[in-house]
């Protein structure tokens, strides 16, 4: 495949910028964003088939069959992440957009053929769905290739657009399963996946004719070895683990809930599991905008603080019986996974910004501070994403457990509760009590050493 190449890229430059840079740019978030999103309706779409394939149509798959089937698609796009952020970099933005959305075609074409027979055996199902995690893979490299065309001052706009837009994908997979359950019943699963082969299709060949291939978007290896190496790095991971884990997640399963928890009918479920994405998706950018109003980690440990309570109420209402409630605290849950998606994504670059304005004030070259603080700033949104990603197979593991062992979800919301709370704990005790921001003697060859607690008035980590 023959790409074009852009060899000179300098969106810092004020004048560059103004006569073809936000052009070419927005051009090609345009496009990412439209692939991206397709990516992250393949990946979310045996979360809807399996509405489909009930007692009725011939299935005869258990309740922790299916949560398995949903934790293996997660898996497979959560450890595809990083790969697909390092093809990116090696092959071009254009030419790897085209490839990977052309590569959907086989688990979308494979997924048309099995849910038309209910005699398929359940390892046979279960490798599909992994081929459909595929799609998890799209956010990582539409992330990594966005973030080289723009330069710092817009990159929040650009990166939280591109995210969100994809994150959509989820609740378009479902409205479309809600539309065919209503039109042509359960019968008729293939209608809602062939409806991605033109789509796809679409997206290959727009991202072919629109897109470039950026050759300045490298990968620095150096910056990841730096960062799987800082605590921040790990730390931020489990608080993603439980936001965005928790938005797969809950995204994911949430039709499952519905129908097992309440007995609703396959139209009933798709009726409202498009509601907590779609929420999710469009709160996101907000958690990001409260975040620079009041500080990533505030508004973080607020979400942990009411996704517990929205735990413990959706336990409540369980127990009770009370569908209505039940889906009203998921409704908010969803919003809260969103601003903590956005909040603790803003935290990373403040983290490591605060470290570079402490080795600037110890003597360290400006530059080259605030380059590698970037550096691994980057780094570690890439780390963060991919881990977070896991808890969208912790979740949907632990509603199959709760099932195998006691035949409802409680066991499992319970454990969602105690892990809010931890993550809570967590937030308030590293960034809230004590934000951390690195001192200058440690920026001339010691930076990888534990940063000194420092007073929460520190201008450079009220980001954070």
């Amino acid at each position: 495949m023959r790409a074009r190449w852009i060899t000179r890229w300098e969106p810092e430059d004020p004048g560059f910028w103004e006569r073809e840079g936000r052009r070419t740019a927005r051009r090609n978030l345009w496009l990412s964003v439209f692939a991206e999103h397709i990516g992250f309706s393949v990946w979310s779409l045996w979360s809807v088939l399996l509405l489909f394939m009930t007692p009725e149509a011939g299935f005869t798959l258990s309740p922790d069959d299916k949560f398995l089937l949903v934790s293996l698609v997660s898996l497979v796009g959560a450890l595809l992440r990083l790969p697909y952020g390092f093809a990116v970099t090696r092959f071009g933005g254009r030419t790897w957009t085209v490839c990977s959305a052309l590569a959907l075609l086989v688990p979308v074409v494979l997924a048309t053929v099995l849910v038309q027979r209910p005699q398929t055996p359940l390892w046979v199902l279960l490798l599909c769905a992994a081929v459909s995690g595929i799609g998890g893979g799209n956010f990582a490299s539409s992330m990594v290739n966005i973030n080289g065309f723009f330069p710092e001052r817009e990159k929040g706009w650009a990166l939280g657009l591109n995210a969100g837009g994809g994150n959509l994908g989820v609740a378009t997979v479902q409205l479309l399963g809600l539309a065919v359950l209503a039109t042509a019943g359960v019968s008729h699963p293939e209608l809602l996946t062939l409806l991605f082969v033109p789509a796809l299709l679409l997206a290959s060949l727009l991202a072919w004719r629109g897109m470039d291939n950026l050759a300045t978007n490298r990968t620095d290896y150096g910056a990841y070895r730096t960062a799987v190496r800082d605590r921040h790095c790990w730390t931020i991971s489990l608080l993603y683990i439980g936001t965005f884990g928790s938005f797969i997640g809950f995204g994911f399963g949430f039709g499952l809930l519905l129908q097992n928890e309440f007995g609703k009918s396959p139209v009933q479920a798709a009726a409202f599991t498009f509601l907590g994405p779609l929420l999710g998706s469009l709160f996101r950018p907000l958690g990001g905008a409260m975040a620079d109003r009041f500080g990533g980690a505030r508004v973080t440990a607020w979400s942990f603080l009411a996704l517990a309570c929205g735990a413990a109420a959706a336990l409540a209402a369980s127990n009770a019986g009370s569908f209505p409630v039940f889906v009203a605290v998921f409704a908010v849950v969803f919003v809260l996974t969103g601003l903590g998606n956005g909040s603790t994504y803003k935290m990373i670059p403040a983290i490591y910004a605060a470290r570079a304005e402490s080795a600037v004030e110890a003597g360290a070259d400006p530059t080259e501070a605030r380059t590698r603080g970037r550096r691994i700033s980057g780094a570690v949104i890439a780390v963060s994403g991919a881990v977070g990603a896991l808890g969208g197979v912790a979740i949907n593991l632990a509603f199959r457990e709760s099932y195998r062992q006691t035949g409802g979800a409680g066991s499992a919301l319970a454990g969602f509760l105690a892990f809010y709370l931890l993550c809570l704990a967590v937030t308030w005790a590293v960034y809230v009590r004590r934000p951390a921001a690195e001192r200058a003697g440690r920026a001339t060859g010691a930076q990888q050493q534990e940063p000194k607690p420092e007073p929460e008035r520190e201008p450079a980590e009220r980001g954070a």
